[in-house]
């Protein structure tokens, strides 16, 4: 597969990935979006729902990580790759590796807890015995655009 054909199937499971986090952020919570891919078929699909679900953990790549365990009966995820609208977080970073996924892909940055690039590098953590690779950027522009506007718009309910 050529580079510009691997970077349209990026996109297009990022594109899934933005409707969840589209899905989210209309139903109040923070505008994140994951979806989680095997030899180029979805296995899970998770969106922001720490607010609605009661439960800290809720977040989007979490979420998605459970839905592909539950259908795969694994906790094991090898040779998957995480779609995720916004940088992850440490937790999410945590769990990724517990799940053994192979590839993270995201869009936007999280400046105040992105545990990738943002505040952290994790990925390049030497304990870790499992590395994860990450493209980062992909359909940066709509994701940042998603979470800005919700986070505008929330100060402008003020």
């Amino acid at each position: 597969m050529s580079g510009v054909d691997a970077y349209s199937e990026h996109e297009r499971w990022m594109a899934l990935a933005l409707e969840q986090a589209a899905e989210a952020g209309a139903a109040g919570e923070v505008p994140v979006g994951a979806v989680l891919v095997a030899d180029g078929k979805l296995i899970g699909v998770g969106s922001n729902r720490p607010i609605s679900a009661h439960d800290a953990s809720a977040h989007a790549e979490i979420c998605a990580l459970r839905q592909a365990s539950q259908k795969l009966q694994n906790y094991r995820l090898p040779g998957t790759t995480l779609y995720v609208t916004i940088e992850p977080c440490t937790m999410c970073v945590g769990a990724m590796m517990h799940a053994r996924v192979e590839r993270l892909v995201f869009g936007a940055r999280e400046p105040r807890s992105g545990a990738v690039v943002s505040q952290q590098s994790l990925l390049e953590a030497s304990w870790f015995n499992h590395r994860i690779t990450c493209i980062e950027g992909v359909l940066k522009d709509p994701s940042a655009e998603l979470i800005q506007a919700f986070f505008r718009q929330k100060r402008e309910a003020k």
